[in-house]
């Protein structure tokens, strides 16, 4: 028989991002009775652990400014403010470190999301040539994950 859905929703977001995304993560959290948790990855930092246990974003390059993560993290409340308005749902937003499939993963892990929601790739020439270098981020979670992904089409294209 199958179980109920208990987990929150968890959407993968990225500045710059069509609100399509969440907000189709949001009508299905609330649809299923959940939370929705947005998460940003940056893979401009890495995680460190402290020894009380809390843990710290810290920057890859030490050398460079670090300030722009924070300043993300504030445009990414803002924006994710804006295209959850008229949603009724509870969110709540995180920024991670690393590699974003796997960063998405251990983040549903940790919170137990009953399914990952992310977008299809931009498209453009620098999109294309991202994704090939470092792979669809939709494409590793579902080979590599025991939860739904629902994968939100932001240019669906016609069949030829």
């Amino acid at each position: 028989m199958p179980q109920p859905v208990t987990g929150p929703v968890l959407v993968g977001v990225i500045p710059g991002q069509l609100a399509a995304v969440v907000q189709r993560a949001a009508v299905l959290a609330a649809g299923l009775g959940v939370d929705l948790v947005c998460v940003h990855v940056d893979v401009s930092t890495y995680e460190e652990a402290l020894p009380d246990g809390s843990r710290i974003l810290l920057p890859i390059d030490s050398d460079g400014d670090f300030s722009y993560v924070e300043q993300t993290a504030e445009e990414m409340r803002a924006y994710l403010s804006e295209a959850l308005t008229d949603c009724r749902v509870d969110w709540t937003f995180r920024t991670m470190a690393g590699e974003p499939a796997r960063a998405l993963s251990d983040a549903a892990d940790s919170i137990g999301a009953s399914m990952i929601v992310v977008g299809t790739r931009e498209p453009g020439v620098i999109h294309a040539l991202e994704e090939v270098l470092v792979g669809s981020v939709a494409v590793h979670l579902a080979h590599h994950q025991h939860r739904p992904v629902l994968i939100v089409p932001l240019d669906p294209r016609p069949f030829e």
